[in-house]
């Protein structure tokens, strides 16, 4: 059995524990039969030698609310950064439920890993791939594509998510939380309607991104790049998504800009876990 999972980016500005999109970087995971009664993980890429080799894996425990992993041997092949708000924990996720479950829909698969991921919408994408917004258990794939191309600067430093959510506060203003549901409601529209002016108009935030300081992305914001349409912070950060209506020129010139950082030409992952 061989499955794959893609990257995600949740939140998009506005769109905060709800909207995300999966993107066309993939973690890789191959079952094989192994020795009897026990199970063998190796890892190989992002987090080889720092993540579980065991059964408390995180993909290998999504795998085990399906199918018992004893005798089986799992091999992963990761490509998703850790702990830069790109999904990859989700992707984990996404692929012991993808290989144990393979064929289920992704909306069963979902209510299964949430004992894993109480934040679903990273793996609401990571199942179904294209644009979603995932709310109590459910999963609506919005698009397919979208008329801007993410292209995601990502810094050495790593950032907790739960870490993060303890930041923000218990209440913010009513003007802010007008401010955030009319951006979120031009997010929708804009994602459902492929309207790249929608978009980047729609990518800003008051609910989250506030209290969650980014030099990386008040920098990026200040002075877009040549090609950008907007920016947002990738998750709980500190990766930053770049909205590019030309990703070679906005690529080329964050290259120039952010030398420390790892800057990926991304595209939307239409299908989620396969």
């Amino acid at each position: 059995m061989k499955v794959r999972a893609p990257a995600t980016s949740a939140n998009l500005g506005p769109g905060f524990d709800c909207a995300a999109v999966a993107l066309d970087l993939w973690n890789e995971l191959e079952v094989v039969d192994g020795v009897p009664g026990s199970v063998t993980v190796t890892v190989e890429g992002e987090g080889a030698g720092e993540l579980a080799e065991d059964e408390t894996n995180l993909a290998v425990r999504a795998y085990a609310l399906l199918q018992p992993p004893a005798g089986k041997r799992f091999r992963f092949v990761n490509r998703i950064p850790l702990e830069r708000g790109l999904g990859s924990s989700a992707a984990a996720i996404a692929l012991g439920l993808a290989a144990a479950g393979k064929g289920r829909p992704a909306a069963e698969l979902l209510a299964l890993g949430s004992s894993l991921e109480s934040h679903q919408d990273n793996l609401g994408a990571a199942l179904s791939g294209g644009a979603c917004v995932t709310w109590r258990g459910r999963i609506a794939k919005i698009a397919q594509t979208l008329p801007l191309q993410p292209i995601a600067v990502v810094p050495a430093e790593r950032v907790l998510t739960e870490d993060a959510r303890h930041a923000l506060p218990a209440e913010i203003p009513h003007a802010d939380g007008a401010f955030t549901a009319a951006h979120a409601m031009l997010l929708g529209a804009g994602l459902a309607a492929g309207s790249a002016e929608w978009l980047a108009l729609a990518l800003e935030d008051r609910l989250h991104e506030p209290y969650r300081p980014s030099a990386l992305l008040d920098a990026i914001r200040a002075d877009l790049p040549p090609g950008a349409a907007g920016a947002t912070l990738s998750g709980s950060g500190p990766s930053v998504l770049v909205w590019a209506r030309d990703l070679d020129r906005c690529a080329t010139a964050l290259v120039d800009r952010y030398p420390e950082c790892r800057v990926l030409r991304l595209s939307v992952a239409q299908r989620g876990a396969l």
